[in-house]
């Protein structure tokens, strides 16, 4: 088993983004916050899970579902010009990328 500090920000990467689509939905009643926050933090989850059992593909997809989202919301941060929930989400994907890049 392997928590090193990159698994842990997929994972934690994973929770916030299923939380921030639950919020989405219940705020705006968005469907697209709901799917989106669950598909993409149902794979960072998985893909960090698979990291701390040492696969490489673990840590491999996690970063590149870290850097679509981050890409994601930039363009949706561009778009609002509001901080939340693109800047926060910004934040955590560089974050995890970051992460996972140092521990590379």
């Amino acid at each position: 088993m392997n928590l090193s500090p990159s698994t842990i920000a997929l994972l934690v990467y994973g929770v916030i983004a299923i939380v921030g689509g639950i919020i989405g939905f219940a705020k705006s009643q968005s469907k697209a916050s709901i799917i989106s926050g669950s598909i993409s933090g149902v794979g960072l989850i998985v893909s960090g899970l698979a990291a701390v059992q040492n696969q490489e593909w673990g840590k491999i997809s996690g970063m590149a579902i870290s850097a679509m989202l981050v890409i994601v919301f930039i363009v949706r941060l561009l778009k609002t010009k509001k901080f939340m929930p693109a800047g926060l989400m910004i934040l955590g994907g560089v974050a995890t990328l970051g992460a996972a890049l140092l521990s590379a």
